[in-house]
Parts: C-alpha cells; sequence; structure tokens
C-alpha cells in the first residue's frame, strides 16, 4: 500500500466519511474554485441603514426602499419613550416621506405577564387593528418610560415596490411596559396600495423617541 493510499484510509471512517482529521488549512488554503451550487448563496441580508434616536420626533427612512429587495426588514432595538405607557408605531409613503398617510388593514394580538406572577394573558387585541386607516399602525404598546424599560422588534415589509399587489408587512415586539410587565407583541396586515411604498417613518403616539437604533435591512 502506497504513502497516499494509506493516508487516504487512515483519515476515512468504514461507513465512507471523512474523519476531521482529514481536513486542514493547507488543503482548505489549496482550494482554487467550488462548482457552482455546491454552497448556499451568501449576503441574503444586507444592511443599508442604521439610525440612532437622540430625542427624536420620529425616525424616517426616505432612500433605499426599492425594487432591488423583494422583502425589507427593520430591526428596532432599545426603544425607549420620553413619556411613560406610550404606544410605539410606524406608518408607509408612497411620496418619498412627504405624507405618511397610507390606507392599512391589520390585525394583532398579544400574550402579557407581569414579574409579581399574577396577571397571565394572552389575547386578541381590537386596539391594534386597522380597518381601512390611514392611521399609524401600532408595534409596542404601553412602552415604560423608566430608566431601563424600552421596546425591541422586527418588522417585516414585503415587495413595496411592487404596483400589481398590496404589501403585506408582519411584526413582532418585545415590550417592558409600565407596571412592570412583558408583553409579547404581534401584528400582521398589509397596505392596501397598488402603489410604491418608498418611505417609513416610526414615532411615538406622544413624546419622543429618546433613544434606541433603528437598522434597515434588504433581504435578497
Amino acid at each position: 500500500m502506497g504513502t497516499i493510499t494509506r493516508t487516504f484510509a487512515n483519515n476515512i471512517t468504514t461507513s465512507g466519511v471523512f474523519k476531521p482529521t482529514a481536513f486542514n488549512n493547507a488543503s482548505f488554503d489549496n482550494v482554487t474554485s467550488v462548482p457552482s451550487g455546491s454552497l448556499p448563496a451568501g449576503g441574503n441580508m444586507v444592511l443599508l441603514s442604521t439610525q440612532t434616536a437622540s430625542a427624536s420626533a420620529s425616525i424616517s427612512f426616505t432612500t433605499g426602499i426599492d425594487s432591488t429587495y423583494k422583502e425589507y426588514m427593520f430591526i428596532f432595538n432599545n426603544i425607549h419613550p420620553s413619556n411613560d405607557g406610550r404606544i410605539f408605531q410606524f406608518n408607509l409613503s408612497t411620496d418619498g416621506g412627504s405624507n405618511y398617510n397610507v390606507t392599512k388593514t391589520s390585525t394583532g394580538y398579544y400574550s402579557r405577564h407581569d414579574e409579581p406572577s399574577i396577571d397571565p394573558t394572552f389575547e386578541y387585541r381590537p386596539d391594534l387593528d386597522l380597518a381601512q386607516s390611514t392611521a399609524y399602525q401600532d408595534i409596542g404598546n404601553q412602552v415604560g418610560a423608566d430608566a431601563d424599560e424600552c421596546c425591541s422588534g422586527i418588522l417585516h415589509l414585503y415587495n413595496p415596490s411592487n404596483t400589481t399587489y398590496v404589501k403585506h408587512f408582519i411584526n413582532r415586539s418585545a415590550i417592558y411596559m409600565l407596571s412592570d410587565k412583558i408583553i409579547d407583541q404581534y401584528n400582521a396586515g398589509y397596505a392596501n396600495t397598488t402603489s410604491a411604498i418608498n418611505a417609513i417613518n416610526f414615532k411615538f403616539d406622544i413624546g419622543n423617541i429618546d433613544d434606541g437604533t433603528i437598522q434597515m435591512f434588504g433581504i435578497l
């Protein structure tokens, strides 16, 4: 048995699977190409913009929402209100942010639990619904304003540049609310327009966004 044959045999199991010892830095460094389709495509989630609040009346994304991506994802982290028990919201625009008044229909529900463990709740919330309304959509209810209170979550907006269909969205938020409770909130709906959506605005119903970041990602 030659040297190459012995080396190969020593690095493969009886079932024909390569052992970890079969691979080292040198073996990978010598790879010059990989056949098409043998590895999953990378770069599926692309960070497009990050905005940080500092006593901000609202945060808007007025560029970058176009036909490049079929899905846009907004991750909001540690969104802290200036007033206690406020509602974090968003609205959409078809004119680059001149107006945030797109007609929406939506629904929502949440589960809730408090620190003393005496008030667990899971319920449909009609106050989260919109019915052919141009109002802002609630995505974070009753966010507390104590120093350690905030809300975080993810909003997905699907195919906003399509001019044939309505534009769907879904949201999930975790909220440290006033009265020391956690809310796990879900929303879903659609912007009832066939016009391209090209801007989005986030704000609280009353007061400023004192702190927090919002990131916009494009999903390939």
